[in-house]
């Protein structure tokens, strides 16, 4: 009965450690999903702000040759 008892205690903690580490890979493949998104994002606002500046430039560069 002891043997029972054990064996059923370790599936039982068995079945708790699986739950844990299924919830730990969904928590890192969300949270690898979202640094990429923020890389993503980053990127854009980059090309962004390397399109201003480059039309500044331009700007500048033209009121430099219009005087």
């Amino acid at each position: 009965m002891r043997i029972l008892i054990a064996v059923a205690a370790a599936a039982m903690l068995a079945g708790c450690g699986a739950d844990v580490a299924t919830s730990a890979a969904t928590a890192a493949a969300l949270r690898k999903q979202e640094i990429q998104e923020g890389q993503k994002t980053m990127q854009q606002m980059q090309q962004k702000v390397q399109g201003v500046m480059q039309q500044e430039q331009e700007r500048a560069d033209r009121g430099t040759t219009d005087n």
